[in-house]
């Protein structure tokens, strides 16, 4: 009995500590979000009134998957005056040809919108040169499409073993759960976005969501956004 009840303990303190509520970092000027339809519809001017300077916003994953609520994310985001960008979640098992044709039919890009954003955090069950392979073919192809280097999104673990050889001139945005410290990335490679927590509670949103810090001021961040000066080739479609 005695063992039992300090079991039962033991995973009350674990369940609590794992939905604890991810609070804002402080040491940062530049806060953001990530969001797709899982936290359904969104009152962006409230997320704007919380001091939330960019937000994230999944568009489409794989060959086929248009995220359902993508459409209506874009459009309130840029009404809502948040610096937007949009992602795509790899599936490095299929055809990256056709991954990036995808997302470049659904993504409309404008002047002052983030870089595209390639998040990749799987395998699939191909290995390592096959999946850098396909993911160097969606980089090149969606680069050439906005006229604009994407970004590419990972968790920590998996940019060490997996990309740190061969994309170390990306700009990065990193997933790391510890608000303590901050990623550590090989060969002394800097982040510039940081994933710190899923718990984050933001007026306008029902339910828990990501949150983010810039690695710069506000005017660093607009300086990586898309300008004229990048030229996307599809910017203003």
């Amino acid at each position: 009995m005695r063992y039992l009840l300090i079991f039962i303990v033991l995973i009350t303190i674990s369940f609590f500590s794992c939905n604890q509520v991810t609070e804002r970092m402080p040491d940062f000027s530049v806060h953001g979000i990530d969001v797709s339809h899982y936290q359904s519809e969104i009152n962006w001017y409230e997320v704007a009134a919380e001091g939330i300077d960019f937000g994230f916003v999944k568009a489409t994953e794989g060959e086929t998957i248009s995220d359902a609520l993508f459409c209506q994310n874009w459009r309130e985001m840029e009404n809502a005056g948040i610096i937007r960008g949009a992602y795509h979640f790899f599936r490095p098992g299929t055809s990256a040809i056709a991954q990036a044709q995808h997302f470049i039919e659904k993504v409309d890009l404008k002047y002052g919108d983030l870089p595209p954003v390639l998040d990749i955090e799987v395998l699939d069950d191909v290995n390592k040169d096959v999946m850098v392979a396909r993911l160097k073919i969606w980089l090149e192809m969606v680069e050439v499409a906005f006229g604009v280097q994407p970004i590419i999104y990972t968790n920590m673990k998996y940019y060490n073993q997996y990309l740190a050889e061969d994309f170390a001139d990306y700009t990065l945005w990193i997933a790391r759960y510890n608000a303590k410290k901050r990623p550590t990335l090989s060969a002394n490679k800097n982040w510039d976005f940081w994933q710190y927590g899923n718990r984050g509670i933001v007026a306008g949103i029902d339910g828990p969501v990501d949150l983010n810090v810039f690695h710069g001021s506000h005017t660093d961040l607009l300086s990586i956004t898309i300008s004229p000066f990048s030229s996307p080739a599809t910017a203003g479609r």
